[in-house]
């Protein structure tokens, strides 16, 4: 029990440090489009699985690659590959993706899903992606604090595409990667809701976690193991009673937004243009 308790109290940590920026700056944000959402502070809203219903990325995946192992010297070469773009459009876009703090965070997939997203036009929708960040940080939470494993920028001893967070990425653990964990879940999530969009979304989603390797913070295999527990956090939230009736709403209010063509605000041109940059061969 005390060995439990310990690590239950090293995954919350992990969640003030990787998702400190994303989560911390959704603070004071009201939630009042629907008042039932719990919070875990004021104006944060709480993710929708308990603790003990969020999958277990230290059971479920493999230890990270082994130095001197091929699949380190995979992950190695990739890297390589990755960060030749830095300074480039794609590494500008990278840096974009790097921010999880809402509202802007709300419009990654807009482009994808072609559809402006926020507060106002698509409240259900901004809360349900609100809340799935949570449970998506939360389920990589166990692995990242078991193996600790250092970040390519560390271990290269380079910066990032987002050099304010790099004090706290160098004391939290790189795999599985809880940026890619989430962009994933929200991915299969909005495909599931805009299935006629589901090639766009899911090529976002790809891109989404390919950013961490140009950004240097990831290594190939920490990118894959996010993908992994998100499709577990999403089978899971399918079981869960408020994430079903926040899908149902949210598709209506997709399909309102279509009728009234909200498009996206953002400079879809311009992401597209600097998605087409292949970020890696073996990827």
């Amino acid at each position: 029990m005390l060995q439990r308790a310990g690590r239950n109290q090293r995954s919350k940590a992990v969640l003030v440090g990787a998702f400190a920026l994303g989560l911390g700056a959704c603070a004071g944000q009201s939630v009042n489009e629907n008042p039932m959402v719990p919070e875990v502070r004021p104006g944060v809203p709480a993710g929708y699985l308990a603790n003990d219903e969020i999958p277990n990325s230290l059971a479920l995946l493999p230890a990270p690659p082994a130095a001197g192992s091929a699949a380190f010297a995979q992950d190695e070469a990739v890297s390589v590959e990755a960060r030749a773009l830095r300074n480039s459009a794609r590494w500008q876009q990278a840096a974009e993706d790097a921010n999880l703090s809402f509202p802007r965070a709300a419009g990654t997939y807009a482009c994808a899903l072609d559809v402006n997203i926020d507060e106002k036009d698509t409240p259900r929708l901004y809360t349900l992606l609100r809340r799935t960040l949570q449970d998506a940080g939360r389920a990589t939470a166990g692995a990242k604090n078991e193996y600790k494993r250092i970040r390519p920028f560390a271990a290269f001893n380079e910066s990032t595409c987002s050099p304010a967070d790099e004090a706290i990425l160098r004391n939290n653990g790189s795999y599985p990667s809880g940026h890619t964990s989430a962009g994933w879940t929200w991915a299969l999530i909005l495909a599931e809701l805009a299935p006629e969009r589901s090639d766009a979304i899911l090529a976002r989603g790809r891109s989404f976690g390919e950013s961490r390797l140009v950004c240097n913070v990831h290594w190939q295999s920490d990118v894959l193991a996010g993908r992994f527990m998100a499709a577990g956090v999403v089978a899971r939230l399918h079981a869960n009673d408020a994430f079903e009736a926040d899908m149902a709403v949210a598709k209506t209010e997709i399909s309102a937004a279509r009728a009234r063509n909200l498009k996206p605000t953002r400079d879809c041109a311009a992401e597209s243009a600097a998605l087409a940059t292949k970020v890696v061969s073996a990827m």
